[in-house]
């Protein structure tokens, strides 16, 4: 148990670099597929006729408690992780864009994009659990932890590729004003999934001098697993699992983008607005080792249920052959069991205003705010996220400052550039330089247009 807590936020440790991928990119002048992304109704303002993406890359983690110094330093992680009474919340993302293509014909604009993703997350995990436990094998001392809890606390993995077409049409274009609508259609390649939570969880953690069991315990209890995130959950190889199960699963992103033009610069605009609805779908795994299972955890009277049993386990499977150990069989008592394992993507409202304050001189602001409820079992997770992107831009070079406000981290701050097709940026790589910024992230890319 103490390796499940503690594996994905060693993972953020390794990386160890927001949860809104491009911000500031994705909403430039410039216009092209990563904007199309965003929003797809946007592929119908592109500046050239052709684009190609040949790579965007970017990598992400946010956290509500420990500082990036922290992680960098690697002083105490597993001791501050667990500190205080607030339950521990950490987001790892990571997205891939491969080569992708796009055309603009007239009022229309086609893209095809390929791409790659990696979700890892502490979910709501009990802080005086994560210590207990961590703490409980090292203890010369008699202690007991009561906890209690209505979230549903998850440990949870998912790895995907998507292979994306978009369409965007003009529908309106007069002097003054210019409206299109748009949508990208994508295919979803399941890669491998773990899931493992434990909803309302009520009762005690004792810790009898390093021997640490529950008593007087109830919650709901799901396992969830499909392809290499089965095995070994400490191997960072079997996070690079993409495609290996073909297409099951479809979403849709759809957009509306309004733009109130500068009849003076055909290449300028005054206002640049856009909404979309992005991740409406899901996706099936189907590998052969896939499980899904649910159980009621009671634990009571004079009963007492083993933790140190879970200490050294490194994989999914071997907790649930735990579970139906026949030893443990009073304590979890199977309620429902599926060789289905069914993902919901977290469907999101992207909205920005993108305003020009001088001939060079534009902001942004965006908000990204989910609709639908992930700390269920059965969805990936995003964050909510509100931004303001002031931003110096010319044909050939852009520079931008996002400030953002983080459903999980926080206050963040970052630097971007553009030079011709090139881009490098973080959106928080000022506040991660402070003592106590809890979100860092990196992302770069090459494309160009012609």
């Amino acid at each position: 148990m103490k390796k499940l807590i503690l594996s994905l936020s060693l993972l953020f440790t390794i990386y160890s670099f927001s949860q809104e991928h491009f911000s500031g990119i994705s909403t430039s002048k410039r216009g092209g597929l990563l904007n199309a992304a965003n929003n797809p109704a946007e592929l119908a303002n592109m500046n050239t006729k052709f684009e190609i993406n040949v790579f965007n890359f970017s990598v992400a983690m946010a956290n509500n408690k420990i500082s990036i110094t922290d992680l960098i330093s690697g002083d105490n992680v597993e001791d501050k992780l667990f500190e205080g009474d607030e339950a521990v919340n950490l987001r790892f993302d990571t997205q891939f864009y491969g080569p992708s293509f796009a055309y603009k014909k007239g009022k229309w604009g086609f893209g095809i994009n390929s791409s790659a993703y990696i979700k890892a997350n502490v979910v709501n995990v009990d802080s005086k659990l994560g210590e207990a436990i961590k703490n409980g094998d090292l203890s010369n001392l008699f202690t007991q932890t009561n906890l209690s809890s209505n979230d549903n606390q998850r440990l949870n993995a998912t790895t995907w590729g998507e292979l994306s077409f978009n369409i965007a049409r003009n529908l309106i274009d007069s002097p003054k004003h210019k409206i299109n609508v748009g949508a990208n259609l994508r295919l979803l390649f399941p890669g491998a999934y773990a899931n493992f939570s434990a909803t309302n969880l009520n009762g005690t953690l004792v810790n009898n001098f390093g021997d640490i069991s529950l008593i007087n315990a109830t919650a709901n209890v799901n396992i969830s697993y499909a392809g290499v995130l089965a095995n070994n959950y400490n191997d960072q190889s079997n996070y690079n699992d993409f495609f290996s199960q073909g297409i099951n699963g479809f979403a849709a992103d759809l957009g509306f983008n309004y733009r109130l033009k500068d009849e003076t610069d055909a290449n300028s605009y005054k206002l640049n607005t856009g909404l979309s609805v992005k991740n409406l779908g899901s996706m099936t795994f189907k590998s052969d080792n896939n499980l899904s299972k649910n159980y009621i955890l009671n634990v009571s009277g004079i009963e007492s249920l083993d933790i140190n049993q879970f200490q050294n386990v490194e994989s999914m499977e071997e907790i649930e052959a735990i579970l139906n150990d026949p030893a443990n069989a009073s304590y979890f008592q199977s309620t429902s069991s599926s060789s289905d394992v069914t993902i919901k993507l977290p469907t999101v409202i992207n909205a920005y205003a993108d305003v020009r304050l001088t001939k060079k001189w534009f902001v942004t602001g965006t908000i990204n705010q989910k609709i639908s409820d992930d700390t269920e079992s059965d969805f990936t997770t995003t964050q909510n996220s509100y931004s303001l992107i002031p931003r110096f831009t010319t044909k050939w070079f852009e520079a931008y400052a996002p400030i953002a406000a983080n459903e999980i981290s926080g206050f963040t701050s970052g630097i971007g550039f553009r030079l011709s097709g090139f881009f490098i940026g973080s959106n928080s790589a000022i506040s991660a330089l402070a003592s106590n910024g809890k979100q860092a992230d990196l992302y770069l890319g090459v494309r160009f247009g012609f």
